[in-house]
């Protein structure tokens, strides 16, 4: 099937935002990594302090990981004494998870940390166009159909397809 020509004048999001990600991805592991965290142990460390004490198999399903790869994850987290493993009151035969109290300062650190990254790659947009930038992304993240009447609504011009 021949290559269909497009027309250069068509604006694309995918490169950019794949550029954006890539510089954010790059910048946000530089920082974790004096805290001796990884992106995975950041988002276990957030789920432990939004959801409280929680199972192993919660957290392996919260997080959509195996049951196996959420016990490394674990003991790389509770080595470093950000989280503990105790006794289910409920059913000794099971775990559960807690955030200690050095797992709450290193995640405040981290998030910290990662804020000054995002100021670092975001540094050109004023904090109204970074707003905005957030929620078209959670819209677009969401699934949920962005209509031209959104954009209007939110004071942008209607794209060309409206």
């Amino acid at each position: 099937m021949p290559a269909v020509p497009v027309d250069e004048s068509e604006r694309r999001s995918g490169a950019l935002l794949d550029h954006l990600a890539r510089r954010m991805r790059l910048r946000s592991e530089s920082v974790l990594a004096p805290l001796g965290l990884r992106p995975r142990h950041l988002v276990a460390l957030t789920v432990l302090r939004d959801a409280g004490d929680i199972s192993q198999q919660g957290l392996a399903s919260t997080l959509q990981i195996d049951g196996t790869n959420v016990v490394g994850l674990l003991n790389d987290l509770e080595a470093a004494d950000l989280v503990e493993r105790r006794r289910s009151a409920a059913d000794r035969r099971r775990h559960v998870v807690h955030l200690t109290e050095t797992g709450g300062k290193r995640l405040r650190e981290a998030e910290c940390a990662l804020a000054a990254a995002e100021d670092e790659v975001l540094g050109a947009l004023e904090p109204a166009e970074r707003d905005t930038l957030y929620e078209l992304l959670r819209r677009a993240a969401s699934g949920a159909p962005v209509t031209c009447t959104d954009a209007l609504t939110d004071g942008g011009e209607p794209d060309t397809a409206c």
